[in-house]
C-alpha cells in the first residue's frame, strides 16, 4: 500500500504546472487526476507517474480499470 504521506504530495505530472493536478486514489490501485482524467497505475505499491502511462488509460472508464493494474512492460 502507498503511504498517505506520499499520496499527499503526489500530483499529476501533466497538469501540475497549470493546475493543482490533484489525484484521487481509486481502489488502492490507481491515481486519477481530477483535472485531466489521466489514470496512473500503482504497480507493486509504486505509483507509475509517467505521462505516457497516464495517457494509455485516460479514455478508460473507472469501472473498467483492471484491478490490479497490469505489470509494466
Amino acid at each position: 500500500m502507498v503511504s498517505q504521506d506520499l499520496l499527499d504530495i503526489l500530483r499529476c505530472p501533466a497538469c501540475v504546472r497549470e493546475t493543482e493536478g490533484l489525484l484521487v486514489l481509486f481502489k488502492d490501485s490507481w491515481l486519477i487526476c481530477q483535472d485531466c482524467g489521466r489514470k496512473y497505475p500503482i504497480v507493486e505499491d509504486i505509483p507509475v507517474m509517467l505521462i505516457d502511462e497516464g495517457d494509455k488509460w485516460v479514455k478508460t472508464a473507472e469501472n473498467e480499470l483492471p484491478i490490479p493494474p497490469p505489470p509494466m512492460d
